[in-house]
This record gives structure tokens, C-alpha cells and sequence, in this order.
């Protein structure tokens, strides 16, 4: 799961109908540019296999899309096709919050130790407990992800990640700093909410969400469990290889990005979230907006689930998400009431693509077709001196393994890859458009590593 742009977070992918006059009436990017990103993304760059926009005004709605729905696929993606939206979850996660709160079922700032089961150890620090608005906002001292995740199948890291283990977590952790403090976005901590407000209200997550939300807004096609009609409009999630993935599934963490939907559905929901439709939601989501942190990124600020980028003034509420193949972005500047939804099924990163939708000031990347890339013939013992581990963000932490002459990369439960050696210093992935230099000292031994990737660099430190 995915959210970057404005605070950015590894994107490294190992690691997810024509209409007129849109400029005009949502005031963004003109519509000839934002079709040719997507040309240039799905045909040009070979960068996805699909990617659809719905844009959404006082106006109405109108969609473009490009690519197909499955790798190697000729069907155009739609408003009804079914695309998994990650961490996009979040936000209805915390709009669950926001609703029980206006409706006195909890109090925010209420610990979430009130609402677990009887014994269940959480950590605190200085008497301070984490309360459910700490999780709502990120600043709970939580870390992005729990470090007892030993997913039977990497390639869907979430499915046998149960309440267990989630507790066996909490009752061994100990907070870096008080609950309340300091931003660190965290998979964990919305997860987390997610499964204490389903206990809250006696349900499950994927009940609580169709009944609160889905119902009240008529977004037929978000949830968890696919009906047969849902399957056959689910878009086949693709990695950077363009090759097909497995889908994700979540337990206990559902709250951080279980959920899957439509740009149909996801219109629905900006529109209600700007005011456009009046629904029940309504005071809900004005209180989502009424609670804001500071992140210590330049320009971003946190509410309850949703980012706020103030880059150019204009205070667009975003949130992105991505699994082991979809990205997803959702954003909304209240002042004009113009929401933009993207959904594309590989593992390739929209966020720059919804934020220049919403204001053309935000640059959006265009890419040429990767050029090949030829491997050499390094000594073992020069690939040796790479070996270990490297911080990427926050709580990611990047493994270079080496078996025998080849190098490997592996980020916490995603799947390994090789990666091949231009030099002794200029590795890249096969699978996809990424490269990696390592840094070294005056004695060759890899102090850090640079990932190429999207026309971005980002430095990573060893620290292991």
C-alpha cells in the first residue's frame, strides 16, 4: 500500500471515455495533456498496462482511460471495472471514525485499549496511550509495519496476518516516543483502527464498511469479497514487468487497504466528500477535515485519513494506494469542489498524474520506452561488499542477499528479484524500468544505494 507524491514513500515496485470542456469546468490540467500522459504511461513509456481517470464537478462526471484491463487484454477499462485501491482504505477507515464520533458512539481521543479485549497489552510511554485519533492521523509511534509479518506467500503479505499475531506485536513493543507526537505514516496503526472500531460496533470490517458507508452512498461495487459479477470486471493487477500478479487479500489490517472499487463508485464518494451530493456521511466528513497535523514535510498536512498539499496554496485533500499490482489516487480541492480519481492495475505510481489533473502545477513525469540494459561479469567478492540492509523510508527497509555471482533485492513482504550488474557499482531489475547504484567508501564497502526509478532518485543508508 501506497501513499507519496507530496510526502514521498518508496515506489520501488518490488517492493501499487473521452469528454470536453473538463478544463474548463474543473479548472485542470487541459484535456488533450492529461490523455497524452496517459498515452505516453500504457503505450509510449510501457509503464502500465491500464490507467483510468473519473473527474468529478458540480457539473457532473466525466471519465478518459487508456490501455486494456488485463496484460495483453483489448477491453478499455470503465467506470464499472474493479480495480483494488490500496491504502485508499484509509480514509474510509477513518471516515468510519469521524461518523461514530458525530454520532457519540466513541470519543476521539478515547484509548484504544477501551475498545480490545480484556487483557490485551498496548503500549504507551509517560502515561500517554494511543487514542483513536493518534491512528486516524499517523502520530500514534507506531511503526509503518508490524516485524512479526511472516506471510506464507509473499506475494499477498497481508492474508494470514490475523488478530493474533497483531496482539502477540503490541504486547512486545516499545513506543520510540509518547503517543501524539510525531507523523509516521503507518499501515499498522490504520489497521489497527480498522479492527478496533469493527469491535466497537460488533461486526466485521468489510460489514461495517458496506453498511456506514457503501449503502448511505450507493457504491454498489466497493468491498472486500467480490460477487461473480464484480470478478468479471476486475481489472488483473500487473507488476512493473507488465506481467500478471496475484491479488491481495487482508485480515486483521483490513482497515489499511482491503478494499476494492470502481471509478464510479470512488466519484460517489468525492462527491459526497466535497459537498456536491448531500448524503448522511455529510457531517462526517467535514469533521475529517476539521482535525490537522503537521507531518514535518514542507506542505503536507495530516486530517483524519486524508493528506493535505498546500504546495500552491490551493489545499488539495489526497490520499494514493497501492497493492502487489494496482496504484490508486484520490484527491479534491474544496475551494472549487473539482475531484479526480485514477486507478490503474500495475504496480507503476499515479499520484503526479491526479495532482496536475486537480492543478497543472503539479508537473506530471513523461517517460520513453526503457532502453536495454546489457549485464557484466563482476568478481563475487565485489558483489559480496554490497550485502546488507538499506533504509528506503521510514520503517522500509530494503535487503540486498547474495547467492553464489548473483545479487539479490527483497523489500519486507514483497517478492525477491535479481538484479543484474552493469558495473560493480550500476545494478537494474529485469522485471522493470528501476535501477540501483551503490555508494562506497575508500575501502569498497557499500555505505548506501541510490534507486533510479520514475525519473526520481532516492538515496537509501546502510544500516545493517
Amino acid at each position: 500500500m501506497q501513499k507519496k507524491s507530496a510526502a514521498p514513500r518508496p515506489t520501488i515496485a518490488v517492493l501499487a471515455l473521452a469528454f470536453t470542456a473538463s478544463a474548463i469546468l474543473l479548472g485542470v490540467a487541459p484535456t488533450d495533456d492529461l490523455r497524452g500522459l496517459l498515452v505516453n504511461r500504457v503505450t509510449e513509456g510501457r509503464k502500465a498496462v491500464g490507467i483510468i481517470v473519473g473527474l468529478v464537478d458540480s457539473s457532473g462526471r466525466r471519465i478518459v482511460a487508456e490501455g486494456a484491463t488485463a496484460p495483453g487484454g483489448t477491453a478499455v477499462p470503465d467506470g464499472k471495472t474493479v480495480y483494488e485501491i490500496g491504502s485508499i482504505t484509509k480514509v474510509f477507515t477513518s471516515l468510519i471514525l469521524a461518523d461514530m464520533i458525530e454520532k457519540g458512539e466513541v470519543h476521539g481521543e478515547e484509548p484504544i485499549t477501551k475498545y480490545l479485549p480484556p487483557g490485551t497489552k498496548v503500549p504507551s510511554r509517560n502515561g500517554r496511550e494511543i487514542n483513536l485519533i493518534d491512528l486516524s492521523t499517523h502520530d500514534s509511534g507506531l511503526p509503518r509495519l508490524p516485524d512479526n509479518m511472516k506471510p506464507a506467500d509473499p506475494l499477498n503479505p497481508y492474508a494470514d496476518y490475523g488478530p493474533d499475531r497483531l496482539y502477540a506485536f503490541l504486547a512486545g513493543y516499545t513506543l520510540p516516543r509518547d503517543p501524539g507526537v510525531k507523523y509516521e505514516y503507518s499501515n499498522l496503526g490504520v489497521g489497527l483502527l480498522g479492527h478496533v472500531l469493527s469491535l466497537r460496533a460488533g461486526t466485521t470490517f468489510e460489514r461495517l464498511i458496506r453498511e456506514r458507508i457503501c449503502i448511505p452512498l450507493g457504491m454498489e461495487d466497493t468491498g472486500m469479497t467480490l460477487t461473480d459479477s464484480q470478478k468479471a470486471r476486475l481489472a488483473v493487477g500487473s507488476g512493473p514487468d507488465l506481467k500478471p500478479v496475484k491479488n491481495w487479500d487482508m485480515d486483521v489490517l483490513a482497515g489499511a487497504g482491503a478494499l476494492r472499487s470502481t471509478v464510479d463508485d470512488m466519484m460517489k464518494f468525492l462527491a459526497a466528500a466535497m459537498d456536491i451530493t448531500d448524503t448522511p456521511l455529510g457531517p462526517a466528513f467535514r469533521r475529517m477535515l476539521h482535525t490537522r497535523r503537521p507531518t514535518g514535510t514542507p506542505d503536507l498536512d495530516i486530517a483524519m485519513g486524508w493528506h493535505i498539499s498546500t504546495k500552491f496554496g490551493s489545499g488539495i485533500v489526497w490520499h494514493n494506494g497501492g497493492t502487489g499490482g494496482y496504484r490508486s489516487f484520490a484527491g479534491f480541492d474544496p475551494g472549487r469542489k473539482a475531484g479526480v480519481v485514477v486507478l490503474c492495475n500495475t504496480a507503476f505510481g499515479v499520484d503526479d498524474v491526479g495532482l496536475h489533473a486537480l492543478d497543472a502545477r503539479y508537473e506530471a513525469a513523461r517517460f520513453s520506452a526503457p532502453r536495454e540494459r546489457r549485464a557484466v561479469a563482476v568478481d563475487p567478492e565485489l558483489l559480496e561488499t554490497c550485502v546488507g540492509e538499506y533504509e528506503i523510508g521510514p520503517g522500509v527497509v530494503m535487503s540486498i542477499t547474495r547467492a553464489g555471482g548473483h545479487l539479490y533485492e527483497r523489500v519486507a513482504g514483497q517478492a525477491q528479484f535479481e538484479i543484474f550488474p552493469e558495473s560493480p557499482t550500476e545494478f537494474f531489475l529485469k522485471s522493470a524500468d528501476i535501477q540501483i547504484t551503490f555508494v562506497k567508501d575508500a575501502k569498497g564497502r557499500a555505505t548506501g544505494l541510490v534507486i533510479h526509478q520514475n525519473g526520481f532518485d532516492r538515496t537509501a543508508r546502510k544500516i545493517k
